[in-house]
């Protein structure tokens, strides 16, 4: 079936890249496994031989590649009995270079992009603070404009290359009052004054490095900022999916690599006079997972090939990583359960697969907010459009807003579109209410809190979904997000409204 999306290009790209790592990465995991660290000549290395940067355009070195290369990238260097060799150039590849690349100013794109694909620059992206993981629209990082720099103060954690790393995507709040639309990107140069680092123990991925970044007034050139101020948020939530999609690719490749493993295990461990693989329980056993695997694999490369094709799929690439991650932890476990007290042993790669295998259901965000994005678009009828520069409700300049004045001027303008209500109708959010006249030739906007022919209470996000067109107004009502109190024949008007 993987010819569907492989063709004989890929097959050679493939072979090479096995042969690669075969020779120069499996033979010493072992040992930077000890050394908790990786040598930046391999990555170099795999920079001369056209490993890096196979989706990048040529004018910065890459190869402008289609994205089942970087599949192919993804599976084989996640068959190396190492997740932290495997995530370092994941981070680098395509979860901070991208930010540079689609959203980076000429400027930057010339200085840190031929970097990252020779291979003689490492990157790493921060966005997890020791408040704020998940939720990236509170972090605390600030970085405020004086003169011609930025000052950043703050701190991340969880930070995977920040150690021997180059420079940080940083996520940082360049208007700390504006909630999403504070949040920026900046590129910071890891060597400069005020940075210190704190290198993390962790669990497995110990060939990687993992650190707390601390910030302390941290001068950064205003050039530095990624695209545009207070885009932050929304150039991460179109990111985060290529970053879980990796996840998702890497997640069933390991797990492919463990039943090889275990298969070859199986074969040679003898009990009761005959080798194992013989029982019929673990038979079965690892059936089943094989059939877990490979139907995993096929959805995966689905999205795969959505993104190939540029299609912004949110819900199948939180699918695949909720799906592939979870798995993995499974198929771990009960390879590992095949080995007995051997697996138990640092000896056998199953134990170092079964620490590294835990953290695909927390990084890129947890299985938990995986679910909730899914049950958004398959329950509340909630729908994600990818955000691009300068974006718009229908061409009006309106960034999600945090207040009923800022946005009282598009509302108006979407209103007098619509028919005369021939009512009035109130939207009441709590603290702060919108009053539509709609009873003359058209409708008239207020933040006025008067009575209303029909009143609309609503959560003011919710409603901005509305707005946007993410949040369909009947699916809101019967989902419990809209309670409407009054004429249900006003109501049923709100579609005109959002239309």
């Amino acid at each position: 079936m993987n010819s569907y999306y492989f063709d004989e290009g890929h097959t050679l790209f493939r072979e090479s890249l096995k042969a690669f790592l075969q020779k120069e990465v499996v033979p010493n995991i072992d040992q930077w496994e000890e050394d908790r660290r990786i040598p930046r000549e391999v990555w170099q290395k795999m920079g001369d031989m056209g490993f890096l940067g196979l989706s990048y355009p040529e004018e910065f070195g890459g190869a402008n590649l289609d994205f089942f290369y970087d599949v192919i990238f993804c599976e084989e260097i996640a068959k190396v009995f190492s997740g932290g060799f495997a995530i370092t150039q994941a981070v680098v590849q395509y979860m901070s270079g991208p930010y540079i690349l689609k959203y980076g100013s000429q400027r930057l794109k010339e200085k840190y992009l031929p970097g990252i694909i020779s291979g003689e620059k490492i990157s790493c992206i921060g966005i997890s603070e020791p408040t704020a993981g998940s939720d990236v629209a509170n972090i605390k990082t600030t970085a405020i404009l004086q003169g011609d720099h930025y000052v950043v103060n703050g701190s991340k954690t969880f930070i995977t290359n920040a150690v021997y790393g180059d420079f940080v995507v940083c996520v940082v709040k360049t208007d700390p009052k504006a909630g999403p639309e504070g949040v920026s990107l900046l590129i910071v140069d890891l060597d400069r004054e005020g940075v210190s680092k704190t290198k993390l123990k962790k669990l497995g991925w110990h060939a990687s490095d993992t650190a707390e970044l601390a910030f302390d007034n941290v001068k950064i050139p205003k050039e530095n900022l990624i695209g545009e101020e207070g885009q932050g948020f929304y150039y991460l939530m179109g990111g985060l999916q290529v970053e879980r999609l990796v996840g998702a690719i890497m997640g069933y490749g390991a797990c492919e690599a463990a039943m090889q493993y275990t298969l070859q295990y199986m074969s040679e461990r003898s009990a009761f006079g005959r080798p194992i693989n013989k029982f019929q329980v673990l038979r079965h056993r690892m059936a089943q997972l094989a059939s877990e695997i490979e139907s995993c694999k096929q959805f995966v490369l689905y999205c795969s090939r959505l993104n190939n094709d540029k299609k912004y799929a949110v819900k199948e690439c939180s699918m695949a990583k909720l799906l592939a991650t979870e798995l993995s932890d499974k198929t771990m476990t009960q390879c590992l359960q095949s080995f007995g007290g051997y697996g138990y042993m640092e000896e056998f790669k199953i134990a170092r697969m079964f620490r590294d295998s835990r953290i695909g259901t927390i990084g890129g965000g947890t299985s938990e907010i995986m679910r909730e994005i899914i049950a958004k678009m398959v329950i509340d009828d909630v729908s994600y459009k990818q955000a691009e520069k300068n974006d718009s409700i229908n061409n009006t300049n309106t960034n999600i807003m945090s207040n009923i004045d800022s946005i009282l001027q598009t509302i108006q303008e979407r209103a007098a579109k619509a028919d005369s209500l021939k009512n009035t109708l109130k939207f009441n959010f709590g603290d702060e209410q919108l009053y539509i006249d709609g009873t003359g030739d058209t409708n008239v906007v207020t933040a006025e809190d008067k009575d209303a022919d029909c009143q609309v209470d609503v959560g003011f996000d919710d409603f901005m979904s509305l707005i946007k067109g993410e949040l369909n107004p009947m699916a809101a009502v019967m989902g419990g997000k809209i309670k409407i109190k009054g004429d249900m024949g006003v109501a049923m008007k709100l579609q005109s409204l959002f239309s």
